[in-house]
């Protein structure tokens, strides 16, 4: 599913850049359980929360988009 990419990626970026949920959800503007939805691949991030988290997390929003495996 496209959607658990998305979430698989912003969650490996998150850790490595040493951000809680909590942490990231709270500088980007969202609630943690917007952020977890988005993590666990139930809901798909809006352009605006994705240009939020590649800015907080100092990546290019490419970066972000899912590899076809």
């Amino acid at each position: 599913m496209e959607t658990d990419k998305w979430g698989r990626r912003i969650r490996a970026f998150r850790k490595l850049k040493g951000y809680t949920q909590e942490g990231l959800a709270k500088t980007i503007g969202i609630s943690v359980s917007v952020l977890g939805e988005i993590e666990r691949g139930s809901r798909i991030p809006s352009e605006p929360i994705l240009k939020n988290i590649a800015a907080c997390l100092q990546i290019k929003v490419e970066e972000l988009i899912p590899i076809d495996e």
